[in-house]
C-alpha cells in the first residue's frame, strides 16, 4: 500500500508539472507570426524574413530569392514590412536579394554583421534546415557611409562584448548553480532561456506593446514557474530513484529537443520583435553609440548580478547553497533540507535563464524557437572557464567569453567568432583545467 500511495504522489507530482507547462506554453500558442505576402505558397519549405525601418515595416520593397537548379522568386515585401517564399529543397543554400532600388528615396540597406548569415548590404545567405523553415531581416535608414576609427571599434566591441557577456552570465550562473547542488549537465537550460523571450513575445500579442514591461515581468515569473514545475515533475523524482548522472544528462538532451519542438510548432520557424528591438543608437562618445534598449539591459543586468550576489553571499537559503555545492552530505548531516534548496536553485536558474532569453532576443535582435540553442555551448563554456559548480566562477567566465566574442570579429568573420571564444576557453583550459575559481578536486 505504501509503494502504491508513493506511485501516487509521484504521478500527481508529474501530472501537476506537465500541467503547468500546458499553461504556460498557451500563453505561446497565442503568439501567431503577423500576416506577409507569400509567393510558392504550395512548396513545402519556406524562406521568409522582414524590411524595417527604424522599427517600422516598409512596404513594396523587391526580395529576389535563388538557389541551385536555377530556383528564382521574386516578392515584394507586404504592408507588415515581412514576406514568404516558398523554396522546393530543404538543406539546401539560397542567396536573398534586396532590390535596393525599390526603397523609398534616401534609405539604403544598412551593414548589420550581427545579423545571421549576413553577407554584405542588401545581399544575404539562407540555409534551410531540417525545420523546413528560415528568415532573415533586412535593416535600412540613411543611405550614408563613414569610416570608424580603429580605437574607436575597439571600445565599441569592448562595450558590446560586456553587454553579451552580462546577459550570458545569467544564463550561467543559473546552470552552475545548477549543476553544483545536482551534479546534472542540464542541456535544457537553452530551453529555459528561449522561453523567456517566447513568452515575453506572446504576452505582448496579447497585452500590445504599451504592455512591454507588465510582460517582461510576467514572463520571467512564468521563467520561475517553469523550473518549479520540472524540478516537482521530473527531476526530483529521478533524484529519488538515484538516477546516475550520464542517465539524467540523457533525459536533459530528450527534454530539450522536445521543448525546443514545442516551440517551432507555436511561433513557427520565422523570426519575429520585440517592441523596441530597433530603437535608435545614441552616440555617446567618438564613434561609440548604444542604443536605449543595450544600456537598460546592462543596468538590469548589473542590478541583478549584484542582488543575486547579495541574495547568495549574506541570506540563509544561499549560504545553504552553497554548502551542498561544496559538499552535499555534510550539508544534509548538518540539518539543511536539501531537497528544498535545490528547489530554490531551480527556480532562481530558471528566472534567470528567463530574463537572459529576452536580453538575448534584443541583441541578437528577434526571436527564434531555437535561439537559446545558438549560445548554448557558450554558456557551458562560461560556465566550466569560471569552474564548475561555482556561481561567482560563471560570472567571471562569462564576462571573459563576451568580450572575447565580440572583440575577435575585429580579427575575424563574424561567422567565426563564436569558434574562437571556444578555441581560446580550450587554451586556457589546458594550462588550468579546473577553471578560474574552480578546485582541482571538482575535475574527474
Amino acid at each position: 500500500m505504501e509503494l502504491v500511495a508513493t506511485t501516487r504522489r509521484t504521478m500527481g507530482r508529474l501530472f501537476a508539472a506537465v500541467g503547468a507547462v500546458v499553461l504556460a506554453f498557451g500563453v505561446l500558442g497565442l503568439a501567431t507570426p503577423a500576416h506577409a505576402d507569400i509567393v510558392n505558397p504550395e512548396m513545402p519549405f519556406k524562406v521568409s524574413g522582414n524590411v524595417q525601418n527604424n522599427g517600422e515595416p516598409v512596404a513594396g520593397v523587391t526580395i529576389t530569392v535563388t538557389g541551385g537548379g536555377g530556383f528564382t522568386a521574386t516578392v515584394p515585401s507586404g504592408e507588415d514590412g515581412k514576406f514568404v517564399v516558398g523554396v522546393p529543397e530543404k538543406n539546401a543554400d539560397y542567396t536573398v536579394t534586396l532590390d535596393e532600388t525599390t526603397l523609398p528615396d534616401g534609405i539604403a540597406v544598412v551593414d548589420n554583421p550581427n545579423t545571421p548569415d549576413f553577407v554584405e548590404g542588401n545581399v544575404q545567405t539562407a540555409s534551410v534546415g531540417p525545420g523546413g523553415r528560415v528568415a532573415m531581416n533586412f535593416f535600412i535608414g540613411q543611405g550614408e557611409r563613414h569610416t570608424v576609427a580603429w580605437i574607436d571599434q575597439v571600445v565599441q566591441r569592448l562595450i558590446s562584448g560586456v553587454n553579451f557577456g552580462l546577459m550570458l552570465a545569467l544564463a550561467s550562473v543559473g546552470l552552475s548553480l545548477i549543476y553544483g547542488t545536482t551534479g546534472i549537465s542540464n542541456f535544457a537550460h537553452a530551453e529555459m532561456v528561449t522561453f523567456g523571450a517566447v513568452a515575453t513575445f506572446g504576452l505582448v500579442h496579447v497585452f500590445g506593446d504599451a504592455a512591454l514591461p507588465l510582460a517582461i515581468g510576467l514572463a520571467i515569473a512564468l521563467s520561475a514557474g517553469l523550473g518549479w514545475a520540472l524540478d516537482a515533475g521530473l527531476w526530483r523524482p529521478l533524484r529519488k530513484r538515484n538516477t546516475g548522472l550520464v542517465q539524467l544528462m540523457i533525459v536533459s538532451i530528450g527534454l530539450s529537443l522536445a521543448i525546443r519542438y514545442l516551440y517551432q510548432f507555436f511561433i513557427g520557424g520565422g523570426t519575429e520583435q520585440l517592441p523596441g528591438a530597433d530603437s535608435e543608437k545614441i552616440q555617446l562618445f567618438g564613434e561609440v553609440s548604444l542604443s536605449i534598449v543595450d544600456m537598460v539591459s546592462m543596468g538590469l543586468s548589473i542590478l541583478l548580478i549584484v542582488a543575486f550576489a547579495w541574495w547568495l553571499t549574506y541570506t540563509k537559503v544561499g549560504k545553504a547553497t552553497r554548502a551542498i555545492s561544496d559538499n552535499p552530505s555534510l550539508a544534509s548531516a548538518s540539518g539543511i533540507d536539501v531537497d528544498g534548496v535545490i528547489r530554490i536553485v531551480w527556480i532562481v536558474g530558471s528566472l534567470l535563464a528567463g530574463f537572459s532569453g529576452i536580453l538575448w532576443a534584443y541583441f541578437r535582435p528577434g526571436i527564434r524557437w531555437d535561439m537559446g540553442g545558438q549560445i548554448l555551448l557558450l554558456i557551458f563554456a562560461a560556465t566550466t572557464l569560471g569552474g564548475l559548480g561555482t556561481a561567482y566562477g560563471a560570472l567571471i567566465g562569462s564576462l571573459v567569453v563576451g568580450i572575447l566574442v565580440e572583440g575577435s570579429s575585429l580579427f575575424i568573420p563574424s561567422d567565426l567568432k563564436y569558434v574562437g571564444a571556444l578555441v581560446v576557453l580550450i587554451g586556457i583550459l589546458l594550462f588550468r583545467p579546473q577553471g578560474i575559481l574552480g578546485r582541482k578536486e571538482r575535475v574527474g
